[in-house]
């Protein structure tokens, strides 16, 4: 996942994207069109608000709004006595790790990027606010890059095309049909997670 915005370059092929291999890029411009969220949620010392809006300060409060909607944070953000002002402290350490992970995702969501890439982002949410959540950003992500890493098979049972990783090489690549019957080690996570009716 950290090739893609070239936190580091690949040592080996080339990493294209729409035809371009991004070492053609400058740095700068590749980040812009990318919204991206790592696996421990990160936020800076501020507001909510500042957060929320850290892509582009002048971001409207209506924006703002629906990207907190979208990843499933109106509800803690709201029942702060000081809503979108309530300070945020040094690594987001007043508040949870789920609300941390929420804030980020809202804050890659008001980016309105070409490409997101969920770094298992998804992780500290519990099942019920993370399929709001896709079901939400679904919505919004017709026509964008959508690439999500994640352990739990729902996360990313509607994909387009599958990648399954073990031990750092893959084994299966396709739809969740397909590798339901193709790929041993996709099946035997999926059964050991859902039951063959949510499978289905």
């Amino acid at each position: 996942m950290n090739l893609i915005p070239r936190f580091y370059d690949v040592t080996g092929g080339e990493l294209l994207i729409d035809g371009v291999n991004v070492k053609e890029v400058k740095a700068k411009d590749l980040r812009e069109k990318i919204g991206f969220v790592p696996q421990k949620g990160v936020l800076f010392s501020g507001t909510i608000e500042s957060n929320i809006k850290y892509s582009n300060p002048d971001m409207t409060d209506e924006q703002m709004e629906k990207a907190a909607r979208i990843a499933q944070a109106t509800e803690f953000i709201e029942a702060k006595e000081n809503t979108y002002a309530s300070a945020i402290a040094q690594s987001g350490n007043n508040v949870s790790g789920g609300q941390k992970q929420r804030l980020s995702i809202a804050r890659a969501i008001a980016k309105d990027p070409e490409i997101f890439v969920f770094d298992d982002s998804f992780s500290a949410l519990d099942l019920k606010t993370d399929a709001n959540l896709r079901a939400a950003l679904s919505e919004i992500t017709k026509d964008k890059t959508v690439i999500i890493v994640a352990q739990r098979i729902s996360t990313i049972l509607n994909a387009d095309q599958i990648i399954v990783l073990d031990e750092g090489k893959i084994v299966g690549i396709g739809k969740h049909e397909d590798l339901m019957k193709t790929c041993e080690t996709y099946s035997q996570i999926a059964l050991s997670q859902l039951s063959k009716e949510e499978l289905e």
